[in-house]
């Protein structure tokens, strides 16, 4: 009797500890939520495509090209910041595609680069013997320059949004090519950090300084909590991140 007893406060102990961390773990979910930036109307609208991107859902992602198959080297694979949804990238995706690259953009375990360090694997596993660049913003980044760090054979350069390669993701030691790109207005990028782990970049880095962009602009999702509001509109921020990724990556290509 006094077994049985105790087997049921084991078991009542057990119940009381499993509903306790699904408190917990919805509590985090539901707080991850509520933290995480959605795609604004205009990124919405670039995922549906048009008459010259074809938008396609991938394993670990999304899928951007021209829609009359031309393609231009290299393909370009995008890690998203911490807590945004991919989506918002959609618009920076679009304008890559329209010229000719195959864009890849990452879906994120609760939309934290640092659950899927590894999803290039799926994208490059596409088109094996083509060349690849990877990148992201702000938290993205720094996690693409991981994967680099240990793929450095499958890339030809890694990019920067407003984001660094920290120590475990150096470079500093290999022959990839890297463009630093960044908003004189950012409030929320770690700025002596950037600074700091400038050393961790490779010889052949290129940076490039949008005036009057902010963090939040490198994406399309809205305002930023503690980002200071830009000098120059999303478009025309879009427009110089995506000219500097043109001359940056027609470089590669020579």
């Amino acid at each position: 009797m006094a077994k049985t007893k105790r087997k049921n406060i084991w078991l009542r102990i057990l119940l009381w500890g499993f509903l306790l961390i699904a408190l917990i773990v919805g509590g985090a979910l539901l707080y991850l939520g509520s933290q995480t930036y959605s795609p604004s109307t205009k990124a919405e609208a670039a995922m549906q495509g048009n008459s010259d991107v074809t938008v396609t859902k991938v394993k670990n992602g999304y899928k951007f090209e021209a829609s009359d198959g031309a393609t231009v080297q290299p393909n370009v694979i995008f890690y998203p910041g911490g807590l945004v949804k991919p989506e918002s990238y959609s618009p920076f995706a679009n304008e890559l595609a329209q010229l000719g690259h195959r864009v890849y953009i990452a879906k994120m375990p609760l939309n934290l680069a640092i659950f899927g360090q590894n999803k290039a694997d799926a994208f490059i596993k596409e088109h094996p013997d083509e060349a690849y660049v990877i990148g992201g913003h702000s938290l993205g980044g720094a996690f693409a320059a991981r994967y680099a760090n240990q793929h450095s054979d499958k890339l030809v350069g890694v990019y920067f949004l407003a984001s660094y390669a920290d120590d475990g993701g150096t470079l500093a030691d290999t022959n990839l090519s890297a463009l630093q790109l960044t908003g004189s207005a950012d409030g929320v990028l770690n700025w002596e950090e950037w600074e700091r782990t400038k050393a961790n970049l490779p010889a052949n880095t290129e940076y490039v300084s949008i005036e009057g962009g902010n963090h939040g602009q490198f994406g399309s999702y809205g305002h930023q909590k503690g980002d200071n509001e830009p000098q120059i509109g999303e478009a025309e921020q879009l427009e110089n991140i995506i000219n500097a990724m043109q001359q940056w990556m027609e470089q590669l290509s020579k």
